[in-house]
């Protein structure tokens, strides 16, 4: 368990650079050359990596469903979304509401049991978790510090806020 919290962890700290170097591209060339790099290296990267570790089994899919494959279309939407998100509400509220989406599709799915997950009843403390993470994010947008501190900071470098 603590190596799986310790991955998740790992994951969650490289999203969250991979999401702001992306946002950093798009902001010099334009989103779709922004999308081909970031996912044309990951592809390079995972490739290599998997042939050095894999070798022939690589190619190997057992049971795999043809739909599984389009996970790559996804992540197309995924990376366009996050650096539009990002450009327009800041790195930290756009990936906050991308965690809450996050949780709250995990949620559904994981309670209906959909693309082949085993089903988990909800339960009381699951959602009120969702809430509360949503809470924290309408607490962080709305606290009034921290939007002053936007307005002397983006009044100095020509920003404003939208």
């Amino acid at each position: 368990m603590l190596m799986g919290i310790t991955l998740a962890f790992l994951s969650g700290v490289l999203v969250g650079l991979q999401n702001i170097f992306n946002s950093k591209l798009g902001e010099r060339t334009n989103i779709w050359i922004t999308t081909t790099l970031v996912l044309g290296m990951g592809f390079a990267a995972s490739f290599t990596i998997g042939l050095v570790v894999e070798g022939g089994d690589l190619f190997v899919l057992k049971g795999m469903q043809t739909w599984y494959g389009f996970s790559g279309i996804i992540g197309v939407v995924v990376v366009v979304s996050m650096v539009q998100g990002i450009q327009r509400l800041g790195p930290t509220f756009a990936v906050s509401v991308m965690m809450v989406s996050q949780l709250g599709f995990a949620l559904l799915f994981d309670t209906l049991g959909w693309l082949g997950l085993a089903q988990i009843p909800i339960s009381p403390s699951r959602v009120v978790g969702l809430l509360v993470v949503a809470a924290g994010i309408a607490i962080f947008k709305t606290d009034p510090g921290r939007l002053r501190g936007l307005k002397l900071r983006g009044a100095k470098q020509g920003i404003t806020n939208k």
